[in-house]
């Protein structure tokens, strides 16, 4: 009796895709779910590490260029009202502000540091907004992915009790093809959450350092202009 029980479970085809066409409508919808989840978690992944490569690098352009020496209103002339980059963005709304402060005849109108300073920061807010975009939906993932395998593992394993009532059977050709479907909804689960979590934390520390350069560059520019407005 074992012997045949042994010989009926190697006849069963126990590869992901075979396991996946003889699950039941609810697990199937589940792992389609995790399986986008996970794809749509890699594609974010690769989209938000090339915005902050390029960004990183365009920042460090910019304030080489910035602190070369050459004057303040020829490097904004250059770069005009709306920079592809975002760190010259926040360098010409502060510009543009300190531009607004003088009057026609060349005083300044009061309260102008405290408006650059403002100025900068909604800047400096807007590029934050931006470069977290994305970030939440990885959290999403990485939270919930474990949950809606661990749902499809219910379902299915219930589906296998169910066949064993109907089957009146226990044997292992009966009982293994369910509850190997049913794991398989909780690999495919962990499979999504676990880089989705992973790199949630190492983009948003990566994230959290490119928005303090920005802060700290405005800090810099807001001391400068600072001493402008003080000496004129």
């Amino acid at each position: 009796m074992e012997t045949e029980t042994l010989a009926l479970a190697q006849e069963v085809d126990f590869s992901v895709w075979a396991l996946f066409f003889k699950a039941t409508l609810t697990v199937k919808i589940v792992m389609i779910m995790l399986i986008v989840a996970s794809f749509w978690a890699w594609a974010t992944i690769y989209n938000k590490h090339r915005q902050y490569a390029r960004s990183r690098k365009n920042a460090r352009a910019f304030e080489e260029e910035f602190w070369s020496g050459d004057p303040l209103d020829e490097l904004f002339e250059r770069l005009g009202p709306n920079p592809d980059n975002r760190l010259p963005r926040i360098f010409v709304a502060g510009m543009t502000e300190w531009r607004r402060s003088h009057k026609q005849d060349g005083k300044l109108i009061g309260g102008a540091h405290v408006r650059i300073d403002r100025t900068m920061d909604v800047a400096i807010q807007k590029e934050a907004e931006d470069l977290q975009k994305g970030l939440p939906l990885l959290a999403t993932i990485g939270s919930t992915a474990p949950f809606i395998g661990l749902f499809g593992t219910v379902i299915g394993i219930m589906n296998a009790f169910i066949e064993i009532g109907q089957q009146q059977s226990t044997n292992l050709a009966v009982v293994a093809p369910g509850i190997a479907e049913a794991l398989l909804a909780t690999g495919l689960g962990l499979l999504a959450a676990i880089p989705a979590v992973i790199f949630y934390n190492k983009l948003s520390s990566d994230s959290d350092r490119i928005i303090a350069n920005y802060e700290s560059f405005a800090d810099e520019f807001a001391t400068i202009l600072s001493r402008q407005l003080d000496a004129a």
